[in-house]
């Protein structure tokens, strides 16, 4: 007999409700913008009294919850490494690789969206016109960047003199994620039961954040109703044109990591054939591409790390745990592409300095994202805000996140897969169990 209430109704998933919110904005937007106007008295009542200051409470939220969200993964995530103590040159492999690959994923996704300029071509007056009408903030955020550090001073101010000053101010948040890296790093190298009770806490923190995030994102639809709304107003049909383009970057940029940087990887530094390691790890692929989790993903991946690519299992459980949180490739390429795909939309000129400095970002912000769905859509936002950028630019990825999610997280899971076949090498639990035999099939 079935557990479930008689006549109860199931609940329709979060991502089908934002999709519906996205497509009725972006309808209702469009009729007003070519069958009203978006000068008429009531549509401008509307977006000023209603959908703007709902829109801008949903980013408020977000907002509030980025700093003890990000503070509390990026220690989890580093200070889980408590094995490399044990494990040795495993755990600083395993770290190297996810540096080198997760700037690589940066990297290519940065050149892919300045090379085709997704977010380019949107009439200026319009762009400024969106800015003035629902981004008070972001104007604010905008004429701060302008007198903030280059340079040297730059590179300086990510070291912080006072952390809850930088905590404070989201144009420094990367000195916080300095902080909570060293913070990590010193938990690693501070084994005592104290530390241990502090981990505890700053996981309860991480847990608490993550609940919170979690009721906060049941507003999304809503949310995305209303950014949609007041997007199309003004844009019509040229924000499809741009939303689809952006959707090509972002999904071309994931393939060729995916496939390209991968499989080169895999064959040039761990011996693998790529053919045989993507057979072994569909079933993880598949899984992932559902749920849009690493974390959900973890137990699938581990069963494959053990039955199909035959890992050592201190590699595997070992990398795979740590990679779930700590090694998102995708995502950190995902962020890097919608920044600069909200700053060619918005016409801000970002430097190639500050498009560095978004790069390294991105790469913490892969470290400090959580490994569930739309986990980096308030790292999004915070490097935005980071940047100049206007963070309620946010709403017109919104409605396509989760298809984005799904592929992002396929690059994650298998990156995740990746790093536990290289760093493999040369390591077994015993002489037999080396994967030596799934790497040469």
């Amino acid at each position: 007999m079935s557990g479930t209430t008689p006549g109860a109704k199931a609940r329709m998933p979060l991502h089908w409700k934002i999709a519906i919110g996205f497509v009725v904005g972006l309808l209702f937007g469009i009729v007003v913008h070519y069958g009203i106007g978006a000068d008429t008295p009531w549509v401008g009542q509307l977006t000023k009294y209603v959908t703007t200051p709902f829109s801008q409470l949903f980013l408020s939220l977000i907002f509030m919850l980025i700093v003890p969200l990000l503070f509390s993964a990026l220690v989890v995530g580093v200070s889980e490494m408590g094995d490399i103590g044990s494990l040795g040159r495993i755990g600083w492999r395993t770290l190297a690789w996810t540096i080198v690959l997760s700037g690589l994923a940066v990297l290519l996704g940065l050149v892919l969206v300045n090379l085709f300029k997704p977010g380019a071509g949107v009439d200026p007056a319009l762009a400024q016109q969106l800015l003035t009408d629902g981004a008070d903030r972001a104007q604010t955020i905008v004429r701060d960047s302008q007198t903030s550090a280059t340079g040297m001073e730059m590179l300086l101010s990510i070291v912080p003199q006072n952390v809850i000053g930088a905590a404070a101010n989201n144009a420094n948040i990367i000195a916080l994620m300095f902080f909570a890296l060293m913070f990590g790093i010193g938990m690693v190298l501070t084994q005592t039961p104290e530390t241990s009770v502090l981990k505890r806490g700053i996981e309860g923190l991480f847990q608490i954040s993550m609940t919170l995030i979690g009721l906060v994102i049941r507003l999304a639809p809503y949310a995305v109703f209303c950014f949609m709304f007041n997007l199309a107003v003004l844009f019509g049909w040229d924000l499809l044109l741009r939303l689809g383009l952006y959707v090509l970057v972002v999904a071309g940029a994931l393939a060729l990591h995916m496939l390209v940087v991968y499989s080169l990887a895999l064959r040039a530094v761990g011996g693998w054939s790529p053919l045989a390691f993507y057979r072994g790890v569909q079933e993880a692929m598949l899984m992932a591409f559902s749920t849009a989790s690493s974390n959900a993903t973890l137990p699938t991946a581990l069963k494959v790390a053990d039955e199909n690519l035959r890992l050592p299992k201190k590699v595997s459980r070992f990398v795979l745990t740590i990679g779930a949180t700590a090694n998102q490739n995708g995502t950190a390429l995902f962020e890097g592409v919608t920044v600069i795909f909200l700053a060619q939309f918005f016409n801000v000129d970002l430097t190639l300095g500050q498009q560095v400095m978004v790069m390294l970002v991105c790469i913490l912000g892969g470290i400090g994202t959580a490994g569930v769905p739309s986990g980096s859509l308030p790292v999004v936002a915070l490097i935005c805000a980071m940047v100049g950028v206007p963070p309620h630019g946010i709403g017109l990825v919104l409605g396509v996140n989760h298809f984005l999610d799904m592929c992002r997280t396929t690059v994650n899971v298998t990156g995740d897969l990746a790093i536990a076949a290289l760093v493999s090498r040369g390591e077994s639990d015993d002489p037999a169990s080396a994967g030596t035999d799934a790497a040469s099939a």
